[in-house]
């Protein structure tokens, strides 16, 4: 993972709006090869800036015959590269070659028998692939009619032409999606495609990225004090850890104890910088303030500014306190880029705001260190674990801003917080034993705000009731709820039951995303 000005090889992603755009780019990565994300409409003499060894033209939700379709700059397929057209991307570049585009008899999406033919076993791209696999459609139209140029690979029952080549200007089209698990063989399929089509020498690694990285953040900080926000997350970590190897000791991280964090949170991460990194590191227990500010707040979007902006005065309080301090590190990653709008081509939509994606250091007044702002989460783990941070933390799951206070539904109180982070740490410690974490995205317990009756020792009980929350996901913009064994949920319930005082009942959210989001507040 060399330093943006000692790339030599990059692959580009041209974006026409797919839901998969950025897993496509995560798969590249994979491979050890740099990838961005760039618009689609992007000029062939903008991309040639980059000097990429391979594009790659993403799905989209469009129709090439729709009067706004998006295109691109048909000079892109004389720069002399290999290109891969993915879903809507192969049904552009064939209709831009003559070939027939038109609407399949029905829709096909899902799951679809794809076999390789004679043309097709012999390409670099199938290299390794069985003849016959599974993959993954979601399209309306299909290229019906090839032009002279084009070769077909392979087919499914419904689409005749499921990939294509046209050698002549080095295409390679597939109308299914490679980037999602549901094509089995999806990843050979990309890294052929990275590595012996466009003959990337896999140098972008996570010990290269860490050297060169190292080296610009002490060419940007020099002798300054720096300071970071742990939030025990793996981006803060790893953030951390970075500047640590760079600066040492000019570096203080800043832990803001809210109250809402996860059982032995703060102690934990504490005991990982303190014995592994040369930092300095303050807790601020500021729970009293922020309960107090939260008292009878039972409105979730009221929740999440107070402890936002409370969170900004204690660590702006915090950070007053450090003589000198002129930089703040941030963990910014590239989907909060991407997401913002800021990505490098500067046309992406704006899906939602990141507060560190920009205001938060004009409100500080320091300057930015990211050196994360490039990667992405996948991307961030194989640079912690090189880092040596432990494997229980840069795998951890991802964890909510406001903490536990929006798994807490309905006014934020100490002892429930308290009951919840019991609960909570039940589930996490049961799923890893029964060896799921890694498998499930995020896995967590919701305290509702309602009592029901139940039994206990031959007396009636009217306590709290708690649901188990469950996901696996591939970029948390949807996500369908674990199908975990039920003799793992039975011990999740029991435990819960049995040694969290003021609970006596255990329900399993089984709803999706959409319609329902992963937290419930």
């Amino acid at each position: 993972m060399n330093g943006q000005n000692e790339r030599r090889e990059i692959i580009l992603v041209l974006d026409f709006g797919s839901q998969y755009t950025q897993l496509l780019a995560q798969r590249v990565r994979e491979n050890q090869t740099y990838c961005e994300i760039i618009p689609c409409e992007t000029s062939a003499a903008e991309i040639a800036k980059y000097a990429p060894i391979g594009l790659i033209l993403s799905g989209g939700p469009s129709s090439v015959y729709d009067a706004k379709a998006p295109k691109v700059d048909p000079a892109i397929y004389k720069l002399g590269v290999p290109i891969l057209g993915v879903c809507y991307g192969m049904q552009l570049t064939c209709k831009e070659f003559g070939a027939k585009v038109e609407p399949a008899e029905r829709r096909e999406y899902g799951p679809a028998d794809f076999e390789i033919n004679a043309s097709g076993q012999t390409n670099p791209l199938f290299s390794g692939v069985s003849a016959k696999s599974q993959v993954w459609m979601s399209h309306g139209d299909q290229a019906t009619e090839l032009s002279s140029e084009f070769v077909a690979l392979a087919s499914t029952p419904t689409c005749p032409n499921a990939a294509v080549m046209n050698e002549a200007v080095n295409f390679y089209g597939i109308q299914f999606h490679p980037e999602v698990t549901h094509t089995r063989e999806g990843r050979t399929i990309i890294k052929n495609f990275v590595v012996t089509i466009c003959k990337s020498t896999c140098s972008w690694t996570a010990k290269n990225f860490i050297t060169t990285t190292v080296e610009k953040i002490r060419e940007q900080v020099g002798k300054e004090r720096v300071i970071c926000g742990l939030s025990g997350g793996v981006d803060s970590a790893v953030v951390a850890a970075l500047v640590s190897r760079a600066v040492g000791s000019q570096l203080t991280c800043i832990f803001v104890d809210n109250g809402m964090m996860r059982k032995n949170e703060i102690e934990s991460v504490a005991k990982v910088f303190r014995e592994n990194f040369d930092v300095n590191l303050v807790v601020a227990n500021a729970e009293e303030r922020f309960l107090s500010l939260l008292k009878d707040v039972d409105e979730p979007q009221q929740k999440r500014k107070i402890i936002g902006k409370t969170f900004i005065d204690v660590f702006s309080e915090e950070a007053k306190k450090i003589d000198g301090a002129k930089f703040l590190a941030q963990g910014t990653i590239y989907p909060d880029v991407i997401e913002s709008g800021g990505n490098k081509g500067g046309q992406a939509a704006t899906i939602k705001y990141h507060h560190n994606v920009g205001g938060l250091p004009e409100k500080l007044g320091f300057e930015l260190v990211e050196p994360l702002r490039e990667l992405f989460k996948g991307d961030v783990r194989r640079v912690g674990l090189e880092l040596g941070l432990p494997e229980d933390l840069v795998w951890r799951h991802p964890f909510p801003g406001p903490g536990l206070a929006v798994r807490c539904l309905g006014a934020v109180t100490k002892e429930a917080l308290d009951c919840l982070r019991e609960a909570d740490a039940i589930v996490v410690e049961e799923i890893k034993n029964a060896g799921l974490y890694r498998e499930t995205s995020q896995v967590f317990a919701v305290l509702l705000p309602v009592r029901s009756v139940g039994v206990m020792g031959d007396g009636r009980t009217y306590e709290n009731a708690v649901v188990v929350r469950c996901v696996s996901t591939v970029d948390f913009m949807t996500a369908d709820w674990s199908r975990l064994p039920y003799d793992v949920l039975a011990k999740i319930s029991s435990r819960i039951i049995n040694e969290v005082n003021g609970i006596n009942r255990v329900v399993y959210d089984i709803s999706s995303k959409p319609p329902a989001t992963i937290e419930w507040e």
